[in-house]
């Protein structure tokens, strides 16, 4: 969702808040624990609490075209985003974009604090794409950050969508582009293909 539907997340609450430390995502740090725990310990030092993120994510907008190219897939083919974001950010963002699925996982909150976080199930995005397949399922994945990679690699087809340079040339064997008129025409190739 982050990065290929919507702005990232933790990137606008850094700008928000000038906690520069929070700018960092699966683009930058593969091991989405290390990643987590290191934002929750940010959080704890710096008084932050779940209402000043929901505050931040309530200002933000779908990426300019992301709507329009969700309707399109939409009516197209059953479409489900497969996110390591948490059911207590997307809220907002779903609104905006027409309400699609969105599987994800939840943050542990005390009293409006995060205190920790449970993944739906280790490895989800991947384990969706192998479960969807073994409902015969012709599964296409996008993805922009390192935490895709596998749900791209268990995927029939996988692409990337604005992903930066670091990870592009860790995985080229993945097609990669960066506007949704070309993302969509990706798509539509590998249907009637």
């Amino acid at each position: 969702m982050e990065g290929v539907l919507t702005p990232e997340i933790w990137i606008a609450v850094a700008e928000k808040t000038g906690i520069p430390e929070l700018r960092r995502t699966t683009r930058d740090e593969p091991d989405y624990d290390k990643l987590m725990l290191g934002r929750l310990k940010i959080l704890d030092q710096h008084g932050l609490k779940l209402s000043d993120i929901q505050a931040v994510i309530g200002g933000l907008r779908p990426l300019d075209g992301a709507k329009a190219f969700l309707d399109e897939l939409r009516a197209m083919v059953q479409t489900i985003i497969l996110s390591d974001t948490f059911e207590q950010f997307a809220t907002p963002l779903l609104r905006q974009l027409g309400w699609p699925t969105l599987l994800c996982h939840r943050l542990i909150v005390e009293d409006d604090r995060i205190t920790g976080y449970k993944l739906r199930v280790p490895d989800q995005k991947q384990k969706a794409v192998a479960a969807f397949k073994l409902l015969n399922y012709q599964v296409i994945a996008g993805g922009d950050s390192f935490n895709d990679t596998a749900m791209l690699t268990e995927a029939h087809i996988g692409f990337l969508f604005r992903a930066p340079e670091n990870v592009k040339k860790q995985f080229p064997q993945f097609r990669a582009v960066d506007g949704y008129p070309d993302f969509m025409a990706l798509i539509k190739s590998a249907l009637s293909g």
